[in-house]
């Protein structure tokens, strides 16, 4: 009996929080490549009338991935979310992480996600509603092997940049870039550079500092160029249009790969700044010139 009371005490307990606390996991995007970055957002909403104190222990703010199929998902480390913060009454916060790095989702399939939020001053627990996503294979456009140096004498490091194309969302094609070993049998990064044409054919080259530069088609006059540093990270980012002639990739006289022709487009950070009216400066009235002395 005793046993009872304790299990329907702790019921009670979860059933309160979650009527108190809501837990709801957010996903900019539901089609991934596996080693792409899975950022997912968690938002805790708090409506208990206090204040809760949150993010001062290590787990309290858990993750469980589990594979539609029933295939086991490794869970490399626990998801880090650091920071401790009082959220007070009425208010939300937002917590972001990425999934990718501490659980093994290699596998195309899937999957669904439950964080589980724990309350120490409560002493309970409260899970999220599961969030379903999709691994998805890629189609393979163009590869080429580049060497890293270590700073050493010794032979350079050889890694390989590969282009990938994949169905985003079913309906749009997205274009990947990505960073293995040279066999493949080792995927560092997956990029996502955004979205291209089906009619596009991406050009490719690695520079002298072994950054991948890529110049892809994403309409019928726009095109996008990226340059991707071998950790994978994107390092620019440009947009083109095909005004007068045709972007393409070349080699200058210095040995550095560029963009010839086509348009740049302005990004809003070059653009000049237009002040509304009510913060330009107030007009000021010349001051009378001096009486001419006799």
């Amino acid at each position: 009996m005793k046993t009872l009371m304790v299990v329907a005490l702790a019921v009670l307990a979860g059933w309160g929080a979650s009527a108190q606390v809501s837990l709801e996991l957010m996903l900019d995007q539901v089609d991934f490549l596996p080693c792409e970055a899975v950022p997912l957002a968690i938002k805790i909403t708090n409506r208990s009338g206090q204040q809760l104190h949150l993010g001062a222990d290590p787990d309290w703010l858990t993750f469980n991935v589990e594979a539609a199929d029933g295939f086991v998902v490794t869970k490399n480390a626990e998801v880090p979310v650091t920071g401790a913060f009082d959220l007070e009454t009425s208010q939300l916060a937002i917590k972001r992480v990425d999934l990718q790095p501490y659980f093994s989702m290699t596998k195309p399939g899937r999957y669904r996600v439950v964080a589980t939020l724990h309350i120490k001053d409560w002493s309970s627990q409260l899970a999220s509603e599961a969030k379903h996503f999709d691994v998805i294979t890629g189609a393979k456009l163009w590869s080429q092997d580049f060497g890293v140096q270590d700073g050493t004498n010794r032979a350079p490091l050889v890694l390989k940049y590969t282009l990938e194309q994949a169905n985003y969302l079913k309906a749009q094609l997205r274009l990947y870039v990505q960073v293995s070993d040279a066999a493949e049998a080792q995927v560092y990064k997956v990029t996502a550079l955004g979205p291209l044409v089906s009619f596009s054919h991406p050009e490719a080259q690695v520079d002298r500092q072994s950054r991948l530069n890529v110049l892809w088609q994403t309409g019928a006059q726009a095109f996008s160029y990226a340059i991707v540093n071998p950790d994978g990270a994107l390092a620019l980012q440009d947009y083109y249009d095909n005004f007068f002639s045709r972007p393409r990739l070349s080699v200058n006289d210095d040995g550095d790969v560029i963009v010839s022709g086509g348009t740049r487009r302005a990004k809003p950070t070059e653009l000049p700044l237009v002040r509304p009216p009510n913060e330009l400066p107030a007009l000021t009235k010349p001051a009378a010139p001096a009486p001419a002395t006799k």
